[in-house]
């Protein structure tokens, strides 16, 4: 059971497609996390990444062709868990996401609510 004093996790969206985007926002709003921030570009997810105080991350691994392996680098760099989320397969990932849990789309949303929670729970 979850301890409702806890503050809400603090989650940074990293998708390009902003129709899942959105979907993500909304299904981890409605879940009790709180989104500081969503991103398509790897750019912005590396400022973001650098900047923001977040407790885990989603990260597609694929931003609009470019590879997203520098956003799970600097995550890892930061300590930060994060879960990857594509619809390319495990096999098909660089290995600067081999750590991380894997998500393949389309995915239940309760599936990555639960993920997402797992994560931030494991010492």
């Amino acid at each position: 059971m979850p301890d409702d004093k806890a503050p809400p996790l603090r989650i940074l969206i990293i998708e390009d497609e902003p129709i899942i985007a959105l979907d993500l926002q909304d299904t981890l709003t409605e879940a009790g996390f709180t989104v500081v921030g969503v991103v398509g570009r790897l750019d912005m997810a590396l400022e973001l990444i650098s900047s923001t105080i977040f407790d885990a991350a989603i990260v597609d691994a694929n931003l609009a062709g470019v590879s997203a392996s520098p956003a799970a680098l600097a995550l890892v760099l930061r300590g930060l868990p994060f879960i990857v989320l594509s619809g390319y397969s495990r096999g098909q990932q660089q290995d600067e996401f081999a750590g991380a849990p894997f998500i393949q789309k389309p995915c239940r949303p309760a599936h990555i609510v639960q993920a997402l929670r797992d994560i931030v729970a494991q010492p």
